[in-house]
């Protein structure tokens, strides 16, 4: 299945922006192929206003957000893998949602099977109990 994080960052900037609200993008500026201004990331993160009003040429796919910014006066384009993205919010009020860590892809083409390791079942247990949502605040 394709990862949920690419159609949940669109959503949430879609309500924020329909709710009138500044959406804010916090990126882990260490990913690889992040393209973001330096100097303007602290402790390997970077937040960033992504608001129709605040970028140029913004454009969100299953893989990537890419855009045109300012920053201290200075036009930067900027590039930002889907997996960089920790979390999507409202600077007004904080709503929006916070990603786990995600590892660069080509990390898991690098691994190389364990052939002591013996082939997973054909059919995964199926889950018992209720379902539950987590509430996001």
């Amino acid at each position: 299945m394709n990862s949920s994080r690419p159609y949940l960052v669109r959503a949430l900037y879609e309500w924020i922006v329909d709710n009138d609200c500044t959406p804010h993008m916090l990126v882990n500026a260490e990913y690889p192929a992040v393209q973001v201004p330096q100097g303007f990331a602290s402790d390997g993160q970077i937040v960033l206003n992504i608001s129709p009003n605040a970028v140029r040429h913004l454009h969100m796919d299953n893989d990537v957000v890419t855009f045109e910014g300012r920053f201290g006066g200075v036009p930067h384009s900027l590039y930002v893998p889907i997996g960089a993205i920790l979390g999507i919010y409202a600077r007004e009020n904080g709503q929006g949602m916070v990603f786990d860590l995600e590892s660069p892809m080509d990390d898991e083409e690098d691994i190389e099977p364990d052939d002591d390791v013996p082939p997973p079942d054909s059919e995964p247990p199926r889950p018992s109990g209720r379902p539950s949502l987590k509430v996001v605040k």
